[in-house]
């Protein structure tokens, strides 16, 4: 400010200076009036040069950003001066604004990567942002739906009362726009105010946390059941056994029957143990073998004793063994598995009806092992739900012989662990075919000096 000053008193001096030279007095006031207006002149025009440039620097800030605040000013002077202070202010502000923005991005990704729905509203409920899992839960467009009100979008009669009510202490639970009537899926939703009448609404998928409480909720009421059901008959025969005479005859009767209930009980417990056992015990790694040979022979006697003791006409029960191979992992396991799908065929196809277990290698290197019943076969219905414990097709019949509800889950673990397949095929009226496909790592042909061995 003070060079300016001193720029004008400069001006004035040489103007005045210039009038007493050239008109004495009078020239000198006009030299001084001359000389301010040549500095106003010239002042206006840094003064409207620096104007222009501001405005450009504003214009050409938005497209170049810092490239923007590094053109030099075109003033002089003290306006050189304002324009360097007009410069690094611009240019704190715009480190300012891209640590913002790249705060902002970051805020924004990880919102983006969350694995909850995520969606905010504005005060009167519209839609102003969500993430790509949003999307999914309820169906959205992140493009199309922006401004749209979420209550016309999410569809669901429990969420437009849970937004009615404004009390958001607790989640609600929705249907998600996914769910079909064989997948459901099921969302639970809560808002969280935030800002000036702002709300921030987290969804997360429950399908797997509902499904796990119901079937624990099943699982404990279908074991109470069984066991309940045995030891009424156990209490019932016991004071029967103590309160009434009996014959010997009688005596021998009841006590059959309490031996039978006792031994269904501990069916039951020991399917249970065996069950924890495989969720609680390492995989099998590929060290032990077994002879799908000896596997076969045991799965046989098991069924042919079962066989007699359910029917007296028997049944038409063929095992078929394409080559000799040996299966890789746990012994017992393997046993357990081929057991339950050869005994469960016994148990569910009336006599006297066929029964066909094969071993056979696919043309891939995998071997299967299948068990094909003339039974009343399986509706569509029920087919994905075989394997859940204690899951019934017919429950009345499942006691008459003697099941447990337990066999296809332990099947299922097993294979599980040894990483193979269940296939299940069945129609009504045609039979059932349960089949397990093993990889290709856990299938060896049998070498000819383990037959001598093993002879």
């Amino acid at each position: 400010m003070f060079l300016r000053w001193l720029s004008w008193a400069v001006f004035s001096l040489v103007g005045a200076l210039a009038g007493v030279w050239l008109g004495g007095a009078t020239g000198a006031l006009l030299g001084v009036i001359a000389g301010g207006a040549l500095w106003l002149l010239q002042d206006s025009m840094r003064l409207a040069r620096l104007e222009i440039w501001l405005r450009a620097l504003q214009l050409a800030d938005q497209d170049l950003g810092e490239e923007a605040v590094t053109v030099s000013a075109p003033a002089k002077g003290w306006y050189s001066e304002l324009a360097e202070r007009v410069r690094r202010m611009l240019r704190a502000q715009l480190r300012a604004r891209k640590e913002s923005q790249a705060r902002l991005d970051e805020t924004l990704a990880a919102m983006q990567a969350s694995p909850n729905g995520l969606v905010l509203l504005d005060a009167e409920g519209r839609i102003e942002w969500c993430n790509l899992m949003s999307s999914q839960h309820y169906g959205l467009d992140v493009q199309r739906d922006l401004q749209q009100y979420a209550v016309n979008l999410v569809r669901d009669p429990a969420f437009t009362a849970y937004v009615a009510a404004g009390d958001y202490a607790r989640p609600v639970v929705v249907t998600g726009s996914q769910s079909t009537a064989m997948r459901p899926v099921r969302l639970s939703v809560q808002l969280h105010p935030y800002g000036q009448g702002r709300r921030m609404m987290l969804s997360r998928d429950v399908t797997l946390l509902e499904q796990a409480e119901a079937m624990r909720r099943d699982f404990v009421a279908n074991v109470s059941h069984e066991i309940r059901t045995p030891l009424t008959v156990l209490a019932g025969f016991v004071e029967t056994l103590q309160t009434l005479p009996l014959d010997e005859t009688q005596r021998q009767q009841y006590l059959a029957l309490m031996a039978h209930q006792s031994q269904r009980m501990q069916t039951l417990v020991n399917d249970l143990l065996s069950l924890s056992r495989l969720e609680g015990t390492p995989l099998p790694g590929a060290q032990d073998e077994v002879s799908l040979a000896l596997l076969m022979t045991q799965c046989e006697h098991e069924a042919r004793m079962l066989s007699a003791q359910l029917a007296s006409s028997g049944h038409a029960i063929e095992f078929v063994r394409e080559g000799d191979h040996v299966l890789c992992g746990a012994p017992s396991e393997l046993q357990s598995a081929l057991s339950n799908l050869v005994t469960n065929a016994v148990r569910y196809t009336p006599a006297p009806g066929r029964i066909l277990v094969r071993w056979t290698v696919l043309p891939d290197g995998r071997g299967e092992f299948s068990v094909q019943d003339s039974g009343p076969g399986i509706a569509p219905e029920h087919l994905p739900r075989l394997t859940e414990r204690f899951y019934r097709v017919d429950r009345s019949r499942s006691r008459e012989t003697g099941g447990t509800g337990l066999g296809l889950a332990i099947v299922k673990h097993v294979v599980q662990r040894h990483g193979a397949e269940l296939r299940i095929q069945s129609q009504l009226g045609q039979g059932a075919r349960f089949a397990i496909e093993f990889p290709p790592l856990r299938v060896r042909v049998r070498a000819a000096s383990e037959e001598l061995t093993s002879a």
